[in-house]
């Protein structure tokens, strides 16, 4: 693998008709480590994530997995990477047990070490209770963690998962968030897609962020939050309808224009040195017989770099699931 990099994507472009899903986008992930590619959706995530696990044919680009070219070597690709998608691909009709088992043998495991495999698998993922049940009775936050097993069955090098929490009630995202760190502790390199912020600052070592086909920044999620230089001061407004007002007076505190939410009374300013000027915007609301509901000092977040590139917050909504079944990504 090229300078330790077990995912090259270099200028990867893909149309679909007149739409530029891609327009030239690269990253490199880092062996044992964890790449977030971060983006709202249609951004192009998901469709880069096809490419890269053979599943989608690139328009160009030069695009290397494990050390392998995934248009000339495609079988090898698929026999070192795990993929877990956006929605839970798995029978509902088959038990958990025999889904796993037969993921094994798409990957030409013998019966008996498919077998075990599973029993290992169903333990690490809390779902021996469960096994011999119909996936169909599965909960949301099983079926999950049934993909996710059945994504590393053949304990593959290389990992992608497609917004793997996408639709789980905050306690499975948590607990979904402590067995991905566990595969990466165990070497497991890890493409990480998601519109959830904090999961990319929880889990990323490393954060690409795309939109609209484009790469637009990358680097740790202290580096993305360092380089805005900037406290931010949140603000609610006793009288919403003074909203507007309020914005208005402080203005001159910040060198750009305050983010304000009318129907909620809030007002969120970025400032140099939040300290000093928390003072400041007392003064000058209670000058004006303005009264703070709430008054809070932060540090920037992930959706706040976002917001200062793009000009909008990223969109985190829960997706609900579309299509269900078993559909043939890991056969090698």
């Amino acid at each position: 693998m090229e300078n330790n990099h077990a995912i090259i994507a270099e200028n990867v472009v893909k149309h679909f008709g007149d739409v530029k899903a891609l327009d030239g986008v690269s990253i490199y992930g880092e062996a044992g480590k964890v790449l977030g590619l971060l983006g709202p959706n249609g951004a192009g995530k998901t469709t880069l994530v096809r490419i890269l696990a053979t599943l989608l044919k690139p328009d160009g680009g030069n695009i290397r997995v494990g050390g392998l070219d995934v248009l000339r070597q495609k079988r090898q690709v698929r026999e070192n990477i795990g993929l877990a998608g956006q929605y839970a691909a798995v029978d509902e009709i088959l038990t958990g047990r025999e889904n796993l088992v037969m993921v094994g043998q798409l990957y030409h495991m013998p019966r008996r070490a498919a077998q075990e495999r599973t029993t290992e698998l169903l333990d690490q993922f809390a779902l021996t209770d469960a096994a011999d049940r119909p996936v169909k009775t599965y909960s949301g936050g099983m079926r999950r963690r049934l993909d996710l097993a059945a994504s590393i069955v053949a304990r593959p090098n290389i990992l992608f998962l497609d917004e793997p929490t996408t639709g789980l009630d905050a306690r499975a995202r948590i607990a979904m968030w402590g067995t991905i760190r566990t595969l990466v502790a165990d070497g497991t390199t890890l493409l990480l897609t998601t519109q959830y912020l904090e999961e990319a600052d929880e889990l990323a070592d490393k954060i690409v962020v795309i939109d609209h086909g484009h790469v637009i920044a990358e680097g740790t999620a202290d580096e993305l939050k360092a380089n805005m230089a900037a406290d931010f001061i949140d603000i609610s407004i006793a009288n919403p309808l003074q909203t507007v007002q309020a914005s208005s007076l402080l203005q001159p505190l910040t060198s750009e224009a305050p983010q304000t939410d009318e129907q909620r009374g809030h007002v969120i300013l970025a400032v140099e040195n939040g300290a000093q000027s928390i003072a400041e915007v007392v003064r000058l609301l209670d000058g004006d017989d303005i009264h703070i509901a709430e008054l809070n000092l932060r540090r920037p977040t992930l959706n706040d770099v976002f917001l200062s590139i793009t000009g909008e917050a990223i969109v985190e909504e829960e997706a609900k699931p579309k299509r269900r079944g078993f559909f043939g990504r890991r056969s090698a």
